[in-house]
């Protein structure tokens, strides 16, 4: 049995992939230009023509369809095969058959694979280093696979202190709990700061503004707030690192961080990008 399934099954391990396979369903275009958006934001380009993109972690695919439609040759990869299911789905409904999206399972944290795979122009990994379980070997591993002059573009769940202590509780015992009363927990968790924004929303009148945090929450990079909230609850494994840790952490491999958005609340992700100087 392949090491990804006996982990899951240990539950010390989330299932992303079938998170995102859900995910899916409601993908539209205007999921598709929202993330089409954020890269063009966070690369501070219009186009990626001619540039090759490496998407470490692929997940719903998502992303390595948006770095597509902007003109890059895509490789995508990811460590779990329901994950590389999905993106291989998506290049099927947009760009069959195309030569210039590849898709393969590997391991961020498989040396030999990364070394096989080469230099990039870009190489993305949003919310999926710090799933690995060895977060700095991951982190390192893909500065080596930039090109010289390219970008590497992260987010990395912000430290929290003890706010990172309990919520690794929460994703332990989540991965841990039958899978029957995995849905109910994710209720049991969101219910109070739910109820807590909900009333809140009703008391200064901006109730509105509530409902659009769930109906419109496409526009955060085209994704899924339910299925975002899934992914944050059973998330796991579950590290940590603050904006200076990382900006540190590359300064020294040759990078200069060109590119900062900082998460919206305290535990989200800091989003970096980081440019090569040389090499």
């Amino acid at each position: 049995m392949r090491s990804q399934f006996l982990e899951i099954a240990r539950g010390e391990r989330f299932r992303f992939g079938e998170n995102w396979k859900h995910f899916l369903g409601s993908l539209n275009e205007t999921r598709i230009a929202e993330a089409e958006k954020s890269l063009k934001e966070m690369l501070q380009a219009e186009k990626l023509s001619g540039k090759s993109f490496l998407d470490v972690g692929s997940g719903s695919g998502l992303f390595s369809l948006a770095a597509k439609r902007l003109g890059a040759r895509v490789h995508s990869f990811d460590y779990d095969p329901e994950s590389v299911a999905c993106t291989m789905e998506l290049r099927r409904r947009y760009f069959d058959e195309d030569s210039d999206w590849t898709i393969e399972e590997g391991s961020v944290l498989d040396a030999n694979y990364i070394d096989a795979l080469g230099k990039f122009d870009i190489v993305y990994s949003w919310g999926v280093l710090h799933h690995t379980g060895q977060m700095w070997q991951a982190l390192e591993n893909v500065s080596e696979m930039v090109s010289g002059n390219g970008k590497l573009f992260i987010a990395i769940y912000n430290d929290g202190g003890w706010r990172t202590t309990i919520w690794r509780w929460i994703k332990r015992v989540y991965n841990r709990l039958p899978t029957p009363l995995k849905t109910p927990f994710i209720f049991l968790i969101l219910i109070p700061g739910q109820s807590k924004a909900l009333l809140q929303s009703i008391l200064t009148l901006r109730l509105t503004e509530y409902i659009r945090s769930w109906t419109q929450y496409s526009k955060n990079r085209g994704m899924s707030r339910w299925h975002d909230a899934v992914d944050w609850i059973g998330g796991y494994p579950y590290e940590v690192a603050t904006r200076e840790k990382l900006i540190d952490f590359f300064k020294v491999k040759g990078f200069e961080v060109v590119k900062v958005k900082r998460p919206d609340y305290r535990l989200g992700c800091n989003e970096l990008v980081f440019a090569r100087q040389g090499k």
